[in-house]
């Protein structure tokens, strides 16, 4: 197997080490494992793309380049040049220092790369860690998503439907901010939205007199649906959760015609 991975963490990330580790076992001793990550933090990015200016790429080692933007950026650079001869079986994106569950999911870079892959018709997995106290003390906080990786990505890429038509599924996977011991096992989940929790911008002064607008993120503490996927990572639980890049809300449709007769 011939994985390509990226995130939006940038290319000297540690959760990136964890998910070469990941790719490496799955790919087998026979498989090849190809990076190509932004050369710096993209985080928040989501599926953005440079489409009105060129993206610089470098090869820094074997099998392994940065491109100076976005994850999405990053998919397309490796499918139509790092790899444009041989094409990957699996993109993994991650593992990203943070989690993307709930509201987090729709600013993600690292779902963004993986949304990408799949537009580009090839199975794609997002991978994030949720961090909080009881990780904060680890030595590796990113200990349940090493530990637990592999397995859940073999278990997604056996459940993948064959022959997907129209818009491919991609998977959203978040791991529970817990010890590896300690995680409860895996829950396939919705998307949650943590209850009156937007993000906002705050503006500052710089010492020459310059405005700035800085990007706050939401309270990850607010309230949770408890079978949604930041309620089940709070509960202990890896979530995982099948995502399409329709953006469609099919449940109004109907109402919405008989509106215009």
């Amino acid at each position: 197997m011939r994985i390509l991975l990226t995130n939006d963490d940038g290319i000297n990330a540690p959760g990136l080490e964890v998910l070469e580790a990941i790719a490496r076992e799955i790919a087998g001793p026979q498989g090849e494992v190809w990076t190509v990550a932004p050369a710096f933090e993209q985080s928040g990015v989501a599926h953005c793309i440079s489409y009105v200016h060129p993206t610089m790429i470098a090869q820094l080692g074997p099998r392994r380049f940065a491109a100076e933007g976005s994850p999405a950026d990053c998919v397309l650079a490796g499918l139509h040049d790092v790899l444009k001869d041989t094409p990957p079986d699996l993109i993994l994106s991650g593992v990203n220092r943070g989690n993307n569950s709930a509201e987090n999911a729709l600013y993600s870079g690292t779902l963004g790369g993986a949304l990408e892959g799949a537009l580009q018709g090839l199975p794609a997995i997002a991978l994030s860690q949720y961090l909080g106290p009881r990780t904060a003390t680890l030595k590796n906080p990113f200990e349940a998503s090493a530990r637990h990786g592999v397995d859940v990505v073999r278990r997604i890429l056996a459940a993948d439907p064959p022959g997907q038509d129209g818009y491919r599924l991609f998977y959203n996977v978040n791991f529970p901010p817990v010890p590896a011991a300690e995680v409860q096992g895996v829950r396939v989940v919705p998307q949650g939205m943590r209850e009156n929790t937007r993000f906002a911008a705050e503006a500052q002064l710089s010492p020459t007199g310059r405005r700035f607008i800085w990007v706050r993120g939401g309270d990850q503490r607010a309230p949770v649906a408890p079978d949604s996927d930041a309620g089940v990572n709070l509960a202990g639980y890896v979530s995982v959760t099948p995502m399409r890049a329709d953006l469609t809300a099919h449940d109004a449709l109907d109402s919405l015609s008989r509106a215009f007769g």
